[in-house]
């Protein structure tokens, strides 16, 4: 991009001093963009990370009707897994 600008000012002008002023504002205003644009991600990245942190407060949260498992229930799906795989790993034996 300042390639092509230093050559179409070069091409209007026909002069090295305009070419070289104009070629170093260029370069001063991409370094101002690409600053600008680093801040602009950082300001973003901070504010993903607070939404992240409050849908995590969010999350740990407890409801006030809810209750946790009953422990038979719990204790019962457990040994129905383990009947499951234990049934698969026979039929994969000889």
């Amino acid at each position: 991009m300042l390639c092509s600008t230093a050559l179409t000012v070069y091409f209007a002008s026909h002069s090295i001093g305009t070419v070289v002023v104009t070629a170093l504002t260029c370069s001063l205003f991409f370094q101002l963009a690409y600053f600008g644009s680093v801040l602009v991600l950082i300001w973003r990245s901070s504010g993903a990370r607070e939404t992240g942190q409050r849908a995590e407060h969010f999350g740990s949260c407890k409801d006030v009707g809810s209750q946790p498992p009953d422990h038979d229930e719990v204790t019962s799906k457990s040994a129905d897994l383990l009947q499951n795989q234990t049934l698969a790993i026979s039929l994969l034996l000889p």
